[in-house]
């Protein structure tokens, strides 16, 4: 029994052993640890789509997939006089209470 232990002693001391194990485990585990906390944010998160129909119920108007594009979207932007323009401050809050005293 003691060649046994001392058996033991000697494969725990080793290198490979002392070292190399806990570096093997950790890499290893943390890895496949990583792989199961990844499922369950995948798994449980939100992927309801929002419909058309129920998005005008809140009053939004959506538009179909194909209406915007970035030649639609340069268009408008190409139409608004961007050379002559006043920079408009909007009102705060607090400046809204104090202009109605």
């Amino acid at each position: 029994m003691t060649n046994v232990l001392k058996n033991l002693k000697y494969f725990f001391r080793r290198p490979l052993v002392k070292y190399g194990m806990p570096f093997f485990i950790l890499i290893i585990g943390g890895s496949l640890g990583l792989r199961e906390f990844s499922q369950l944010r995948f798994q449980y998160s939100k992927t309801n789509l929002i419909r058309p129909a129920e998005a005008e119920v809140y009053g939004v108007k959506m538009k179909k997939p194909g209406e915007v594009t970035l030649q639609t979207e340069y268009e408008k932007i190409k139409s608004i006089d961007t050379e002559n323009w006043e920079m408009v401050r909007g009102p705060r809050p607090w400046e809204e209470n104090s202009s109605k005293k």
